[in-house]
C-alpha cells in the first residue's frame, strides 16, 4: 500500500474519483446486445448467453434449480452452518421490521379526506452473484426484506459453474428461506430476462442486489423498465484511524475488503504517522497468510491507500468527500466522530466492529451504495420493496370553498382544460 500525504492527497483522490466516472462504451455496446436479444428471443438468448459466457449447457438439464435439489442442499448442509444462517436471518429480520411505513388516513375540514396507503410490490427478483465467490448472505439480505415487507413472490437468479450446479449452500438458503424459484443463470443476461420475463423466468417489478460491472450496466439500462435498488460498483471500505487504534485490527479490516476483488477499495485515514507505519507493516505481514492474497495484492496495488492527514477533522473531510460503502471508525471517540459523517453506507464504530459483522450478523443490510452514491442512495431497506400510493377525496363543499384558487393556478399554467374540470363541479 502506498502512503500520501501533504499534496499527494489530492492528487491520489482526484485519481480516485475519476474511476467512479468513467464509462465503458465496449461494455455498454455489449450489454445493450445482451438486452436487445433477451427482450426478442427470450430463454434461446439466455441459453446461449450462458454456454457463451458461464461454459455451461443448460438446454438439456433446464434453466430452473428442481426443487428435489434445493432440498438435498439443504438436508446435506452443515447442520451447525444452517444453524447460523438461521440465527443471521433473525437478525435481519429483527432489524429491518423496525419502523416499517404505515398506511395512514388523515380527515381534514369540509369533508377533505387525504392519506397514504403503504403496499408490498407483486414480484422481486433477487440477484445472488457468483464467479470469485459465492454469497448465501446476499441472498439472506435481498430475501429477508423482501419478506419482512410482504412482497407476494420472490425469484432468485444466481450463476451456475461450469456443471451446471449451484453452489449448495446457497440452495440451502434458499430452501430454507422458503425460495423454490431459483435460476441458475447470471450477468446482465439474468438481469435482462427478470427485467423482460421469459417462458422460464417471470418477469418483476423490481430487481435487487450486487453484481460485476455487467450486471450494475444492465440495471442502469433497465430502470424504467423495472425498479433497481442501486447501481453498485466495486466494493470498498474506508477507515478512520487515531493514535489509539490498533494497526492490527485496522489491517486486516483493509485486508477482508480486498479480497473481493482486484477492483476493491481499501483506504486508511490517519492523523498519526506512527500508526500509518504500522498499518503498512501489518498489512504486508498478514496478507502473506491469506489465501486470496493475489486478489489482495492486485487491490491494494491499484486501489488501496494509507492517507496521513494533519488532523482528524481532515481525515473526516475527506471521508465525507469519498463517501464510502463502508466506514469503520477506529479513534478514541466514535461516537462523538460519527455525529460529523454525513456520507457512508455503513458506519461500524469502535475497534471492536468489523466490517464482517455487518456482512454477515449484525442485521442492517450489507447491500450498499458505492462509487460515492452514499451522497444520495441508502442501503437496501424493507422500504425498497414497498410503493405508496397517495389517497385524496374532496367533497362537494371543499371544491366550492376551494376551486377558485385550483383554476387561477391552473389557467396559470395555461393549462384550460384542468381549470373546466373544476370549474364545471362548481356552484354557478
Amino acid at each position: 500500500m502506498n502512503l500520501y500525504q501533504k499534496e499527494e492527497i489530492k492528487t491520489f483522490l482526484d485519481k480516485f474519483e475519476s474511476r467512479r466516472t468513467q464509462v465503458s462504451d465496449e461494455i455498454d455496446n455489449a450489454v445493450t446486445v445482451i438486452l436487445k436479444n433477451i427482450r426478442t428471443r427470450k430463454d434461446a438468448a439466455l441459453l446461449e448467453y450462458t454456454e457463451k459466457f458461464d461454459n455451461v449447457d443448460l438446454s438439456a438439464m433446464g434453466i430452473k434449480v428442481p426443487l428435489d435439489v434445493l432440498k438435498k442442499a439443504h438436508a446435506n448442509l452443515d447442520p451447525q452452518l444452517l444453524e447460523v444462517i438461521r440465527e443471521s436471518r433473525d437478525n435481519i429480520k429483527r432489524f429491518h421490521s423496525k419502523g416499517l411505513p404505515q398506511s395512514w388516513m388523515s380527515w381534514e375540514e369540509d369533508g377533505v379526506v387525504l392519506g397514504q396507503r403503504v403496499m408490498p410490490l407483486e414480484r422481486v427478483g433477487i440477484y445472488v452473484p457468483g464467479g470469485r465467490a459465492a454469497y448465501p448472505s446476499s441472498m439472506l439480505m435481498g430475501v429477508v426484506p423482501a419478506q419482512v415487507a410482504g412482497v407476494k413472490e420472490i425469484i432468485v437468479t444466481t450463476p451456475a459453474d461450469k456443471d451446471g450446479n449451484v453452489n449448495p449452500t446457497i440452495l440451502a438458503a434458499a430452501y430454507e428461506l422458503g425460495i423454490t424459484r431459483v435460476f441458475r443463470v447470471g450477468g446482465a443476461q439474468a438481469i435482462a430476462a427478470m427485467a423482460f420475463g421469459t417462458a422460464t423466468i417471470p418477469r418483476v417489478d423490481k430487481i435487487v442486489g450486487p453484481g460485476n460491472i455487467y450486471v450494475a450496466t444492465a440495471k442502469k439500462m433497465l430502470y424504467g423498465q423495472i425498479g433497481i435498488d442501486m447501481v453498485a460498483g466495486p466494493s470498498e471500505v474506508v477507515v478512520l484511524a487515531d493514535s489509539t487504534a490498533n494497526a492490527e485490527y485496522v489491517a486486516a479490516d483493509l485486508l477482508a475488503q480486498a479480497e473481493h476483488d482486484p477492483l476493491a477499495s481499501s483506504i486508511v485515514i490517519t492523523d498519526s504517522e506512527t500508526l500509518a507505519n504500522n498499518v503498512i507493516e501489518q498489512v504486508e505481514k498478514q496478507t502473506n497468510l491469506l489465501e486470496r492474497s493475489e486478489i489482495i495484492d492486485s487491490s491494494l496495488n491499484d486501489y488501496g491507500a494509507v492517507i496521513l492527514a494533519d488532523s482528524m477533522q481532515e481525515c473526516i473531510e475527506i471521508s465525507n468527500r469519498l463517501a464510502p460503502e463502508h466506514l469503520g471508525l477506529h479513534v478514541e471517540n466514535a461516537w462523538e466522530a460519527v455525529e460529523n459523517i454525513t456520507n457512508a453506507g455503513a458506519i461500524f464504530l469502535g475497534s471492536y466492529s468489523p466490517e464482517a459483522v455487518g456482512d454477515y450478523w449484525a442485521g442492517p443490510n450489507h447491500v450498499l451504495p458505492t462509487n460515492g452514491s452514499a451522497r444520495f442512495f441508502s442501503p437496501l431497506r424493507t422500504e425498497d420493496f414497498l410503493k405508496t400510493s397517495s389517497i385524496i377525496h374532496y367533497s362537494q363543499k371543499a371544491i366550492q370553498k376551494h376551486g377558485n384558487k385550483i383554476i387561477k393556478f391552473a389557467n396559470s399554467e395555461a393549462l384550460t382544460a384542468h381549470a373546466q374540470s373544476i370549474y364545471r363541479r362548481m356552484d354557478k
